[in-house]
């Protein structure tokens, strides 16, 4: 059997690892808190009445005390699911840099961006993927610019003023490229094909296909897509 150590492979497993360590020592330190706010009440509460410590209800006074405690402890939950989350999105990000060999600080433009903009991160990997290989200063011979690959009369439409320079910046073109797309989906009425087809070949020529009875399909569409089951937006 070939050995993985030093491989993606190696690394993924050291990672999910990492991050069941990480959620145990969550749960523990939830768990911890709520013992140690219980404790502390039931201290307070006691030498405030002189109940002697010790006794199940002690820390139990009446009403308000009950909904201050409940408070206290939907906020220790909160914070929990706080950073449940950011555990969730840093195992994300392992994953894409891993799976599309790219640097952890242009993986966590492209998820964080597609997540602001309601796209699937998925989708949005996969459609940069093809367009520039993840080159922040791509420029195709029709002169499309950066990782989504923008025409600048199109990035202006969506960001008066845009300038080139501006486009060869991460955040700033995929943020536009995914408006362009989800713009795309909107018009056509959720249908990701050919939503992708009018990013890729722009809207006139598959306007002019359609009108003339062919299919616009050039395979663009095939190549993002491929194993792909979403529809495109976050749920």
């Amino acid at each position: 059997m070939r050995n993985l150590k030093g491989t993606y492979v190696h690394r993924g497993d050291a990672a999910r690892r990492r991050s069941r360590l990480r959620r145990a020592a969550l749960a523990i330190g939830f768990f911890g808190a709520l013992a140690l706010l219980i404790e502390s009440r039931s201290t307070e509460v006691a030498l405030a009445d002189g109940v002697p410590q010790g006794s199940a209800f002690s820390f139990v006074r009446n009403s308000d005390e009950i909904r201050e405690l409940r408070s206290e402890l939907d906020a220790k939950r909160g914070e929990l699911d706080i950073a449940n989350a950011l555990v969730a999105r840093a195992e994300l990000i392992f994953r894409y840099s891993s799976e599309y060999r790219i640097a952890a600080n242009i993986t966590e433009i492209i998820h964080d961006v597609s997540v602001s903009e309601g796209i699937d991160p998925e989708l949005t990997f996969r459609l940069i993927r093809v367009e520039s290989n993840f080159n922040p200063r791509a420029v195709s011979p029709v002169g499309a610019l950066g990782l989504a690959q923008l025409m600048p009369g199109t990035a202006r439409y969506f960001k008066p003023g845009v300038t080139r320079e501006e486009l060869f910046d991460p955040a700033t073109n995929v943020r536009i490229g995914l408006r362009y797309l989800r713009t795309l989906l909107n018009e056509n009425n959720g249908d990701l094909r050919t939503a992708l087809l009018v990013y890729n070949r722009g809207p006139v020529a598959v306007r002019r296909a359609i009108s003339e009875g062919v299919d616009p399909a050039n395979g663009y569409e095939t190549i993002v897509t491929r194993g792909y089951t979403g529809n495109g937006l976050l749920e």
